[in-house]
């Protein structure tokens, strides 16, 4: 078993990441943890996810050191309380942008209307030394959360957002204070303070954050309305009593009693009683779905009409929301090829900004106007303001979560985030027949016997040599029995032949009963039947033949219909361009009959399960960008040869580890949705990047005061701390945008 497989997974809150810059360095500081083996940080929601054995102390330290804050985040968080936290940080923040935003206007009102004094008159000499005292406290209530991060960045040796915030905002009130001290050495045209700048280029910032804080939990609000279905009690019978108690004191097989209108507290089997559950929040499925004695339940999924007693079968993290929740977080933190771009630029980007600030400085005190002192300085500040990287950083994984998010509600479980770049670009999609273009649950439609072999006798042998398999055809057989209340025998030497059959020992004699390959192996003739077994297989029946001691006793026919939408899906997979084919085990002339109804031209029958992962790598080294849909169990290697692997599963089985992407609900219809998404959220996070790239392309030469020598404007940096802030959600909002496209 690999380290990968054994090692424990923790999720980290992180407080004080202000931009992808932080990212990079929390993320290299959980990583130089021994016994760390792999780091996701996500900036969207100030989370990180490590794997390995390691002591979630010695983590806390690293992100400490590192300077910033860590929480280990365990079992459901309280999506309520989340909100809470999250409204509190958004009221501070606007509570700061108001202070400062109204004491800069005051500053900028009071010169405007000349009311200001001069700083070398009488009033002046009072006045001036005051406003810089209640500017500095103003800076202090409405920027220490920025001063701090710089600081412990700097401590760390790292720089990010709030190190050019802090530059530019504390520069510009030591240079004012230095003109108020110094006003009489100075030359006329540097005589001015820059109080109102550095107070409202905070306010801005503090505005900025706090709407984008907003935007941001809208965006997380799928994975929380995923956490609020999980129901904090459980009504469990102990010593015959019913007791209320909390989730967490659930155990294993124990009983629960569920109510009309109640949320199922675990995983579990029904023993009793009689009910229709809503599915929908698990699998996308609207129609509420009947439970009688043996149906599973979910924990998460509501309760409608009628009580029942279950027994638990999975509890905490083991249950199929959980590990949905599990795979969602997993999805959102995981990074598309196409962020790695980004993440490249943001680790360098502050240290090249502080170079161009540092230049534009020289440059102006070198070669400007005068006052070349005072347009260095503004210039300077102005390019530390504008160019923050916060934009960049959110970019990516702002969209992903969108998506991840998205695709969750509608019943698709996206678990790694490079397939939702690569399912866009897909040009060829592999369909398994059995439970993915067909229901999966074949019914035995016609019986014969050969021979001395009665129907009843090859039903019998049938059903003997089945009654220990989970295969579907096995399963429709030993139906079939029950219903004609015919006996299964016991069997020994029971053999399965791998994509053939079965073969075992009844009562001294040899049966073997399988498909025409399996009789072919056999030798055993069966050419008088041969027009009867193609017949059955042009009506897209699966003829399944018996033969006892080398001689042929007679076929049983299984009907496996075609979903109700499978035709559909293919329509629209193949409107999106994309050449699909069925792969199947099954022959040729039932594949094709089942291919004729989905409308699928393209077939490749008899194929056994390990041979499936060749037909992929076969159309990969053909060009083809492959996806492969099928059940996640006998398609394993074909899904993790594939390009993307779609499994289609059931709300309760959702740990498909060799799919990328899987699909609760049983409908195809959900692979093209996947494709849709995709390309939808490639799009969105392309905007992104442009809208970033585009702006700090831009803005940065325009900060500097390239248009200056042309048409005599320069950016004013009050102008460029509100350009920075609504950069950043300009990027959040786009993304959101997301929620509302149609799939």
């Amino acid at each position: 078993m690999s380290k990968e497989e054994t090692a424990d997974e923790l999720r980290l809150s992180i407080l004080g990441m202000s931009c992808a810059g932080c990212v990079s360095v929390v993320q290299s500081a959980l990583t130089e943890v021994p016994g760390v083996i792999e780091v996701g940080v996500n900036f969207a929601d100030h989370s990180a996810t490590v794997k390995g054995q390691i002591d979630p102390e010695l983590l806390i330290k690293a992100v400490k050191d590192a300077g910033y804050e860590a929480a280990v985040m365990e079992g459901f968080e309280d999506p309520a309380a989340q909100e809470q936290q999250e409204l509190a940080r958004f009221r501070t923040l606007l509570k700061k942008a108001a202070v400062a935003g109204s004491f800069g206007a005051l500053l900028m009102l009071l010169e405007y209307t000349g009311w200001l004094p001069d700083m070398d008159s009488k009033t002046g000499r009072w006045f001036w030394p005051e406003v810089a005292v209640l500017t500095l406290a103003v800076l202090v209530y409405s920027g220490t959360h920025i001063y701090q991060g710089a600081l412990k960045a700097l401590q760390s040796g790292q720089a990010n957002m709030d190190t050019l915030i802090a530059i530019g905002t504390g520069a510009a009130w030591l240079y004012s204070c230095i003109v108020i001290d110094y006003f009489g050495l100075l030359p006329a045209t540097a005589k001015h303070a820059y109080f109102e700048a550095a107070v409202v280029i905070l306010a801005f910032i503090n505005l900025g954050s706090g709407l984008e804080t907003m935007a941001r939990g809208k965006t997380s609000s799928a994975i929380r309305q995923l956490i609020g279905l999980q129901p904090r009690t459980a009504r469990v019978i102990r010593n015959g009593e019913e007791l209320d108690v909390p989730i967490e004191e659930v155990g294993l097989g124990e009983t629960l009693r569920v109510r009309p209108g109640e949320k199922i507290a675990v995983d579990g089997v029904l023993i009793e009683g009689h009910s229709n559950v809503d599915e929908s929040m698990l699998t996308g499925e609207p129609m509420p779905v009947e439970k009688t004695a043996g149906s599973e339940v979910a924990a998460g999924t509501m309760n409608q009409t009628g009580s029942f007693l279950f027994k638990a079968t999975r509890i905490g993290r083991g249950t199929a929301l959980a590990q949905i929740i599990h795979s969602v977080r997993q999805a959102q933190n995981s990074k598309p090829e196409i962020a790695r771009l980004a993440d490249r630029i943001s680790a360098v980007f502050v240290p090249v900004v502080i170079s161009l600030s540092l230049f534009t400085f020289l440059v102006w005190y070198g070669f400007g106007p005068d006052p070349a002192l005072g347009y260095a300085f503004v210039t300077s500040m102005t390019v530390l303001v504008i160019a923050c990287p916060c934009a960049l950083g959110l970019a990516t994984p702002i969209s992903v979560m969108v998506a991840v998010g998205k695709a969750a509600q509608t019943g698709i479980l996206i678990r790694k985030g490079d397939a939702l770049q690569s399912a866009g670009k897909l040009t060829c999609l592999i369909l398994d027949k059995t439970g993915t273009v067909t229901q999966g649950k074949p019914k035995v439609v016609s019986i014969e016997g050969a021979g001395e072999f009665s129907e009843t006798d090859v039903l019998q042998l049938a059903a003997s040599l089945e009654s220990g398999s989970e295969h579907p055809l096995a399963a429709a057989i030993l139906a079939a029995a029950k219903e004609k209340a015919v006996q299964p025998q016991k069997t020994t030497q029971f053999a399965a032949i791998a994509g053939h059959g079965v073969e075992a020992t009844q009562g001294g004699r040899r049966i073997v009963f399988g498909n025409l390959a399996l009789m072919e192996q056999k030798n055993i003739n069966i050419e008088r039947y041969d027009a009867k077994f193609q017949a059955l297989c042009a009506e897209g029946q699966t003829p399944m033949l018996l033969a006892v001691d080398d001689k042929f006793a007679g076929i049983i026919s299984v009907a496996d219909p075609i979903k109700h939408d499978s035709a559909t899906a293919v329509q629209r997979l193949h409107e999106l361009g994309i050449r699909v084919l069925m792969v199947t085990g099954d022959n040729l002339i039932t594949a094709q009959a089942i291919a004729k109804e989905a409308g699928i031209t393209e077939v490749r029958a008899q194929v056994l399960p390990q041979d499936k992962a060749a037909v992929v790598r076969e159309l990969q080294l053909q060009g083809e960008t492959v996806g492969m849909v099928g059940d996640g169990i006998n398609d394993a290697p074909a899904l993790a040869q594939a390009d993307v692997g779609l499994a289609i599963g059931t709300g309760t089985d959702v740990a498909i580890e060799s799919a990328d992407v899987v699909i609760l609900q049983g409908s195809l219809l959900k692979v093209p949705e996947v494709i849709r998404l995709s390309q939808l959220t490639v799009k969105n996070i392309k905007q992104n990047l442009f809208g970033a790239f585009f702006y700090n392309t831009i803005s940065i030469p325009v900060a500097a005061g390239l248009l200056y020598p042309f048409t005599g404007i320069l950016l004013n940096p009050m102008i460029a701390g509100a350009a920075m802030a609504m950069s950043s959600l300009t990027v959040v909002s786009n993304a959101n945008r997301l929620r509302w496209q149609k799939l």
